[in-house]
């Protein structure tokens, strides 16, 4: 039989069914959603009213550490009080490990799955529900998950090989024992009671030139030693050997840690899901009534690639014996199970290492194939049966990137907050290096797009991951952050964390990660008004569509068949890795896209042009850097390119097909072919190469070259300045724009297209207050817009008008400015050391910078409030007078002749302070609220603030902190 056939099905894959069925198959295996997800029919003033007063379904989550599940009833109920108050919709509840050097208060670990630990599950529930809050719950606990009483089969398992270089002739002997210590890979998380058994030993010549080469050394094994007398010349020994039970689970709780669960044992995942769900419910009655999701951390197994079953399940799918090639296919690994390097463990011929690649796809598609149905089928049905939600971060390694995330109601990713200090995030937006000075991940493109293809607009995040920066993390962050993970399709926040931590516990607190939203937080009061801005953010986000008609196909095929699997969210390498500023200079251009793969083109139809799959449609298809595909797809895209579609290949053209069969020649022809009469459509298929440097540039001449489609036209494309574009059920629109520079602003004209003007009034719908206001375009729809650092718009189009007009205070024209960065009066409170001390500044400062000798005015290491107090004259002969703050470091509060004027926690401080001036002399005060990051540096005793600041090899710089100005008045 011909495995490459390619057969359709609307379940899921036949246990006989080959490769080419397999990469149709995995988007397709669930047609349908199963849960109702998003939310849709809102009218534009029932959308209007949400947005102004999110409920707590759209307000952001908090991840809440239960730690070393130490948990009291009172404690619970009182920390749920004070996420309530600070404007959190809900918890995430999620048992981890006690941290290190932490007093834990003689409060003793309850264990996963007691009935005392479930007892405190209802607390939680009970609570949440009385303050109209949610509740999810993750499995497991830590990550991956696991427990200490998995046996055998139910581990995670991983195969690794051994290798050494001997020359011949010589008398050779190595021990069993002395290739298991040689061959156990340095992973992160190792399980103490892991076992190992030897699956092969073999001679090989170098360079080798197929499987059958070599002496099978096994029958030489005497007493545990193995020798053998090595033939003249260069030869490799090379050993597999089997961990069972490899890996531990990081950071697991009392009664959740033990062994990490094999995810390819349909039998053992089923059991393990099933056994917490009845011991729960057992006690407490449904978990329908309590919880929104169950959830699934980071499934980052360490290169878990094996199992009982692993062998007959790739022969079945692929028709011959994996084991024979394992040497050749698989790198020595370490920590993360990425490899130690790619250089071939046992050299090969060029004609065989072309064998050897495409076995190695075979095998990294067998495990995702695998991963699909015996993890992601059983816990999607157990949800189901639960009827709960499914909420997971379906990535890591051994996944496909886009269909993993597809049928799960609530597909999360993640955006990180160590690219603030290590990367730069605000300050950089790097060319060379996916990480610097970009808060979302490579992998929250795929994840979105699975939601999009799947009509699916709740995709959640677990947002500014936090394990460096703790307690140097600033509102103003948190936002610039927060608008690059919204753009990146994220419409659900939940933030990276609460601590559950009790008042009476030393200062800091427990601490096992975050950025310390904690009540001692020196901003803890001000937070409000971010998580209202999240808040309507979501609200509009999940009530519409984000619009693409681009479709990119990435080099995914190629890259397991070079290098294998990568992890996501955090690849330690990856082919071509300018992909992702290909999707930006898209939206940077005013463009949008989602992520296609393989099984999406097989699946998706050809009409008028559009490469449709469900709702959305694709006039445009770029691939980046393919060579690799399977002759199926390569038909498809010539269908759609000959029907009207356009595609642009990126530096390299497909040319040879994937897998490997007796017949991979012929496939590959295939391949080449379609591509060959594609080429003479000239009209639709264009090949490019790619730049060295400036993608924006690059792209913003290709969309005009050959009039890509785009739905703004931006005058001045900038790194830092990105938008999506959303359409609501009533087919109105939103435009959500954002700059995400810390200090720099940018101004531009944008012009709208008449598809989004035709009859529709204009408006910016304010994120931080809920108020809107009609906004004016002229003839063309165009506009200029001044965005200043860390700011963003939202922007409506639909058939209601506002009366107000939009005109930011930085818009209006001021003919007197007189500089006030003089001579302020300042006062210091310390927040946690219940002191003050008064300064006079002649000239304002940043305080990292006040470094005093003697102690007196050393104020780089002040945490709390500042002061500034200033009198200014009257007499302002202008109808409006601004007060411009200039650059701040921290949130401030402006007070003018005792008047409160308003906060600012990110960009620009600009106030309006025309009424509450009197003719003769004003008061000025501003009151500035800092990090605490450059305090915790002085408490040289406390082992959890020096962990955060002070480690070796994190050691956090000092942070700006205070009023810098220039401040200045203008009338």
């Amino acid at each position: 039989m011909n495995r490459r056939t390619f057969l359709k099905s609307s379940l899921m894959l036949s246990l006989g069914m080959m490769l080419e069925s397999r990469m149709r198959l995995v988007a397709g295996n669930a047609d349908k959603i199963v849960n109702a997800v998003g939310d849709k029919g809102l009218s534009a003033r029932e959308l209007y009213g949400l947005f102004q007063n999110p409920t707590s379904e759209y307000r952001p989550f908090v991840r809440w550490w239960w730690n070393g599940d130490k948990v009291e009833p009172k404690e619970i109920i009182r920390e749920l009080h004070l996420l309530k108050e600070a404007g959190i919709g809900g918890v995430e509840i999620n048992p981890v490990a006690f941290p290190s050097d932490t007093d834990d208060l003689g409060i003793r670990s309850l264990t996963w799955l007691s009935n005392e630990w479930i007892d405190m599950l209802k607390v939680a529930f009970d609570e949440t529900k009385s303050l109209d809050m949610i509740a999810d719950l993750i499995v497991g606990s830590g990550w991956p998950f696991g427990a200490e009483y998995l046996e055998g089969d139910e581990r995670a398992s991983i195969v690794v090989n051994y290798a050494e270089k001997v020359t011949g002739p010589v008398d050779y002997e190595i021990s069993r024992d002395g290739i298991f210590a040689s061959a156990d890979p340095n992973i992160s998380s190792p399980f103490q009671g892991r076992k190992m058994k030897l699956l092969s030993l073999r001679l090989y010549p170098n360079p080798c030139n197929s499987i059958s080469e070599g002496i099978d050394m096994m029958q030489y094994e005497n007493n545990g030693s193995f020798k053998i007398r090595v033939p003249e010349g260069r030869h490799t020994v090379a050993a597999l050997v089997e961990i069972s039970g490899f890996l531990q689970v990081i950071l697991g709780a009392p009664g959740a840690s033990g062994p990490v669960l094999n995810h390819f044992n349909r039998e053992a995942v089923s059991k393990y899901l099933n056994n917490m769900s009845d011991t729960i419910q057992n006690r407490i009655g449904p978990l329908s009534n309590y919880v929104r999701s169950l959830f699934t951390d980071s499934m980052e197994l360490e290169g878990a690639n094996w199992s009982f079953n692993m062998r007959e399940e790739f022969r079945k799918r692929c028709g011959y014996d994996v084991l024979p090639y394992l040497p050749f296919i698989l790198f020595k690994i370490g920590s993360m199970g990425n490899a130690v390097n790619y250089d071939a463990v046992v050299p090969v011929t060029d004609d065989f290492n072309e064998v050897i690649q495409r076995v190695r796809y075979d095998f990294e598609y067998t495990k995702a194939s695998l991963i699909l149905e015996t993890f992601n089928d059983v816990y999607l049905k157990w949800c189901r049966m639960l009827n709960v939600k499914s909420r997971a971060q379906a990535y890591g390694r051994g996944f496909f990137p886009l269909e993993t995330s597809m049928n799960y109601d609530i597909p999360e990713c993640e955006s990180w907050t160590m690219t603030w200090l290590r990367h730069k995030l605000g300050e950089e937006m790097s060319e060379t290096d996916y990480r610097r000075g970009r808060a979302y991940t490579m992998v929250n493109k795929y994840v979105s797009s699975a939601a999009h293809l799947k009509g699916n607009r709740f995709v959640s995040c677990e947002e500014m991951t936090n394990t460096y920066t703790v307690f140097n993390m600033t509102m103003e962050m948190l936002k610039i952050g927060g608008d690059q993970t919204a753009i990146s399709g994220v419409s659900h926040t939940i933030f990276h964390g609460f601590n559950y931590s009790p008042k009476e516990a030393p200062f800091p607190g427990w601490v096992r990660y975050g950025a310390y939203y904690n009540e001692n937080n020196n901003w803890w009061k001000f937070f409000k008004f971010y998580t209202a801005y999240k808040g309507r953010m979501s609200a509009v986000m999940r009530n519409s569509t984000m619009y693409a008609d681009i479709a990119i196909l990435n080099p995914i095929g190629d890259m397991w068949t070079t290098i294998g699997m990568q992890n996501e969210p955090f690849p330690s390498t990856t082919i071509y890795q300018y992909k992702t500023l290909v999707w930006e200079s898209i939206n940077k251009c005013g463009g949008g896209c989602d992520y296609v793969s393989e099984s999406v083109i097989g699946d998706a139809s050809v009409k008028n042009g559009c490469l449709c799959y469900n709702s959305r449609k694709y006039s445009v298809l770029i691939l980046i850097a393919v060579e690799r595909l399977l002759p199926e797809t390569a038909d498809k895209i010539l269908d759609f390119v000959s029907k009207g579609g356009r595609v642009l290949a990126i530096e390299k053209e497909p040319h040879l097909s994937l897998g490997y069969s007796h017949d991979y020649q012929t496939k590959d022809k295939m391949v080449s072919d379609a591509f060959e009469k594609m080429r003479l459509f000239s009209n639709n298929y264009v090949f490019v190469d790619r730049p060295e440097k400036n993608f924006i540039q690059w792209y913003d001449s290709l969309m005009k070259k050959y009039d890509l489609p785009h739905y703004l036209d931006v005058e001045k494309p900038n790194a830092y300045v990105m938008q999506n574009r959303y359409i609501t059920d009533d087919n109105s629109e939103f435009f959500f724009i954002c700059n995400s520079h810390r200090y720099n602003s940018h101004k531009t004209r944008l012009t709208f297209h008449k598809e989004t003007l035709r009859g529709r009034n204009a408006s910016v719908w304010d994120l931080e207050t809920g108020n809107r206001y009609n906004l004016s375009l002229d003839a063309f729809g165009s506009r200029v817009f001044d965005l200043g650092p860390a700011d963003s718009l939202l922007i409506y189009f639909g058939k209601e008008k506002c009366k107000e007009e939009w005109k930011p205070l930085h818009e209006f024209d001021f003919h007197n400015v007189m500089d006030m960065s003089d001579d302020w009066n300042v006062e210091f409170d310390y927040s946690l050391e219940d002191t003050v001390k008064k300064d006079f500044f002649h000239h304002l400062v940043d305080l990292k910078d006040c470094e005093d000798a003697n102690g007196e005015k050393d104020y780089r290491h002040f945490s709390g409030t500042v002061i500034y107090r200033k009198r200014i004259p009257g007499h302002f002969a202008a109808e409006r007078v601004l007060l411009n703050l200039g650059r701040v470091e921290g949130v401030s509060e402006l007070f003018v002749n005792g008047h409160e004027c308003g906060v600012g926690w990110y960009g620009r401080r600009m106030y309006d302070i025309t009424e509450y001036l009197s003719d003769g002399a004003n008061d000025i005060e501003v009151r500035v609220t800092t990090i605490m990051g450059n305090y915790m540096k002085t408490l040289k005793d406390n082992k959890i603030a020096q962990k955060w600041v002070n480690r070796k090899g994190r050691e956090q710089p000092y942070q700006s902190m205070g009023l810098i100005g220039p401040v200045c008045v203008m009338s």
